[in-house]
This record gives structure tokens, sequence and C-alpha cells, in this order.
């Protein structure tokens, strides 16, 4: 089952976006929840950001940093 994003969750992009300039596997920052989208912010490794988009969430993958239990 996958997970819903929070605000600060860390996600992975699992489709291309040529008009933003993503690709599948890019990692982005939930920076706001709308209406059944959610805002994500794409910054190189110096904090600048490159890409901002509202995505759907069949379109994220949220990812994890500590040990989760499988359903």
């Amino acid at each position: 089952m996958q997970q819903d994003p929070h605000i600060l969750d860390v996600v992975a992009v699992l489709c291309d976006i040529p008009e933003h300039g993503l690709v599948r596997g890019q990692v982005g920052t939930v920076v706001e929840i709308l209406s059944g989208a959610y805002e994500v912010e794409f910054s190189d490794d110096e904090g600048k950001t490159y890409a901002e988009l509202a995505l759907e969430p069949d379109q994220l993958l949220v990812l994890h940093h500590c040990p989760q239990c499988a359903a």
C-alpha cells in the first residue's frame, strides 16, 4: 500500500516530466498539500530550486530513511 506524502516528506518522481526537466527517480520535497495533489520542490546539492510543481499521488514514491515494517 502506497503511503500518502506529508509536508517535508522526501519523494521520488515515478515518471519523466520533460516539460519541467525531470526524469524518473529524481528526488524532491513535499512543500504543500493541495486538493488531490502535492506541491513538490526539486533542488540541487546547493539548495537552489530547479523545479517546483504540483504532482498527483500516483506520480510519487515516499522515500524512507529509517526501517519500515512491511504490511
